[in-house]
């Protein structure tokens, strides 16, 4: 019996540590992510930015749409980690959505005046564009030797558009331009 009870005694405390312990880690990592740059949480998100794209891309009753702009934003008192992403339509409509960065759902979507973010750029310049963004994502990826492209932006090059991303690496972030051809510019 004093066998029995020793055995137990020695499970309830390896249990009652490792619960301590998974706790202690678990506190520890959430209050680290607040210290953290924002690329290094964003090298930390279950879904990967293409993957988000093309969840905004098929939202919307329109077709076509084209994702032009994608910024991941760290967890905040209401947000959960998540990308913001700009999906530009046909029509000129631009919409961003919020995917979650952890469960890749749509958690946000809100309706933008297409104007207040490109005054120079047309609707038609992201359709007509020889690489997408996301064509741009990988091409931006494959240059910075691996890591995770976490933010991208469309700026206006003459009368084409080029790509500006943030690509996260091993121990820093790089940013990595993409013309309208998808040749890399720097």
């Amino acid at each position: 019996m004093t066998k029995t009870f020793a055995a137990t005694a020695s499970l309830f405390l390896l249990g009652t540590s490792l619960a301590f312990a998974q706790t202690t880690t678990t506190t520890g990592t959430t209050g680290d992510m607040k210290d953290m740059k924002e690329w290094q949480v964003a090298k930390t998100a279950k879904v990967a930015l293409p993957q988000a794209i093309n969840t905004a891309e098929m939202q919307g009753e329109e077709k076509g749409g084209r994702a032009i702009d994608a910024d991941f934003e760290k967890a905040g008192s209401k947000d959960p980690a998540h990308y913001a992403i700009k999906v530009v339509y046909p029509s000129g409509k631009l919409v961003e959505y919020g995917i979650n960065a952890d469960t890749g759902a749509l958690y946000k979507t809100e309706n933008q005046p297409f104007e207040r973010y490109f005054t120079r750029l047309k609707a038609s310049d992201f359709q007509n564009a020889k690489t997408s963004l996301k064509d741009a994502l990988a091409i931006a990826e494959q240059k910075a030797g691996g890591g995770k492209a976490y933010e991208a932006e469309v700026e206006k090059d003459g009368s084409t558009v080029q790509y500006e991303i943030k690509v996260a690496g091993a121990d820093k972030e790089q940013e990595v331009k993409v013309g309208p051809d998808g040749k890399v510019l720097n």
